[in-house]
């Protein structure tokens, strides 16, 4: 009896899945394939079998002094129940930019504590990469009862938070955003610049462009985040401008193993406040 309630624990599918894997289980009944494209054209245009589109605009609260932050549980348990989700349900996410929408999707996913998730690795690029057949008719979800509440705040770090961590060792910042940005040549927020002791890897870095936008080489990456300064071992805060480009850099430090924390506030945030050390 005792194995037959734990079989469920064992997820379906690994954190980053291919695409001639997803293709051998698009048939499984506990799959539910969520397309986020910023070009909402994309899946019209064609996307996996069965997936069902989601609006990403949806993944962010859209008011208040931090539109990007994370919505309220009343609006993710809507969401979420609109979208299908159950307890067993199995999330494969991707979209049509090399992950970052996708990324937010399962960090929001991983902030209520449903674990059971994965990323097409290189979203609908890599899946035209790999000749598989797409769909160009609408899946209509089917709904559930899902409440959503915030089972592992520890997915999230808060500026406050970030503010007493800086002078930790075992603590460290990147910075998904451009060297532009990073450096404080470029933004359109009250203050430019990073966060003191943060390091910067764009997101866009992190992505192989001539693998369809897959992740990149594992190897490769630990190797030049390591050169960076950022470790296994470390606490790793990652931000952008609206943590939609630091979603994906979250996805890929959880992939190489890394212990790391999404910053919803992100520079949208950190740059708006006046409470907040800045340096360029």
């Amino acid at each position: 009896m005792s194995t037959a309630s734990h079989s469920s624990e064992h997820n379906l599918l690994p954190l980053i899945v291919e695409p001639e894997q997803l293709q051998e289980h698009l048939q499984a009944p506990e799959l539910l394939i969520i397309d986020v494209p910023v070009n909402g054209e994309s899946y019209r245009q064609g996307h996996v079998p069965g997936a069902i589109y989601l609006d990403f605009r949806y993944l962010m609260r859209g008011e208040g002094p931090v539109p990007n932050d994370v919505p309220s549980v009343e609006f993710l348990s809507k969401l979420f129940s609109a979208l299908g989700l159950t307890r067993d349900t199995h999330v494969v996410a991707y979209d049509d930019e090399g992950g970052g929408w996708a990324a937010r999707l399962l960090w929001t996913l991983e902030l209520i504590g449903h674990t059971r998730y994965s990323y097409l690795n290189g979203g609908i690029h890599a899946w035209r990469d790999a000749g598989l057949e797409e769909s160009t008719e609408f899946t209509a979800p089917t709904p559930s009862e899902y409440h959503a509440e915030i089972l592992n705040p520890s997915a999230a770090i808060t500026c406050d938070e970030i503010k007493e961590k800086l002078s930790d060792r075992q603590f460290a910042v990147w910075d998904a955003r451009s060297k532009a940005e990073f450096d404080g040549e470029r933004g359109n927020n009250k203050h430019l610049g990073h966060i003191p002791g943060a390091v910067n890897m764009d997101w866009l870095d992190a992505m192989d462009r001539h693998r369809a936008l897959r992740i990149r080489d594992y190897a490769e990456l630990m190797t030049e985040l390591g050169a960076l300064g950022l470790t296994p071992e470390m606490e790793i805060a990652t931000h952008c401008q609206s943590h939609h480009r630091s979603s994906f850099t979250w996805l890929v430090g959880k992939a190489l193993g890394f212990n790391m924390r999404g910053y919803a506030g992100s520079w949208g945030e950190w740059g708006n406040r006046d409470d907040t050390p800045i340096e360029k």
